[in-house]
């Protein structure tokens, strides 16, 4: 399974996604935090990474999202960016995170047409599709460090409407850079499911 969640199918409807994106990142911010030297070796759900290549994975998307939105092409900043040598991951993610919402506190973002690795669409509809990618990889660190209990609900929930419309179950690979669909118990919590439409095994 590919590490890229973000997918132009993904896209929500063009309202704010900033409002999402910051509760996305503030769970993040949570979920870093609580990684420790010995997490970095675990295994995720996003099976071509560990804890340390999705630590570095989500580094990249920050710094990427900051740099379309101001205007750059999505491919000029790595997808995956080195870690800090000394461990200090929240301080390297802070900065980071920082950065994104830089970026994106301009509204004329939101109208801008932003240059993605899958395409071109306007800033509304690729925020989303970050909103995804960020609370998907929060569901694989999460899983990963035993905490997905934790997890925002409510905001899985809101994603995974909108992961269901755009993101089709088939076909999966290629331009759709998703496992197969896992089936999930309709009762079972939102970021369950979520992990599950998205190629995942949920914990």
């Amino acid at each position: 399974m590919s590490s890229t969640s973000a997918t132009a199918p993904a896209a929500a409807p063009a309202t704010d996604p900033r409002p999402a994106m910051r509760r996305a990142l503030d769970q993040l911010d949570r979920l870093v935090a609580a990684v420790g030297a010995d997490d970095l070796t675990r295994p995720t759900p996003c099976t071509d990474l560990d804890v340390r290549a999705l630590l570095e994975h989500l580094l990249g998307v920050a710094r990427r999202i900051a740099h379309v939105a101001r205007g750059g092409a999505a491919l000029d900043v790595p997808s995956s960016l080195d870690g800090p040598a000394d461990g200090g991951w929240v301080a390297a993610w802070a900065g980071a995170r920082a950065d994104a919402e830089e970026a994106w506190a301009d509204d004329a973002v939101l109208t801008r047409v932003l240059e993605l690795p899958f395409g071109t669409m306007p800033g509304a509809a690729a925020g989303f599709a970050y909103v995804q990618e960020f609370t998907v990889h929060a569901g694989d660190l999460a899983t990963a460090l035993g905490r997905a209990g934790e997890l925002d609900e409510e905001l899985a929930a809101q994603v995974l409407a909108g992961a269901v419309r755009f993101l089709p179950a088939e076909p999966r690979g290629g331009r759709v850079p998703f496992g197969p669909v896992v089936a999930v118990a309709d009762s079972a919590p939102a970021s369950e499911r979520l992990a599950g439409w998205t190629g995942r095994t949920p914990a």
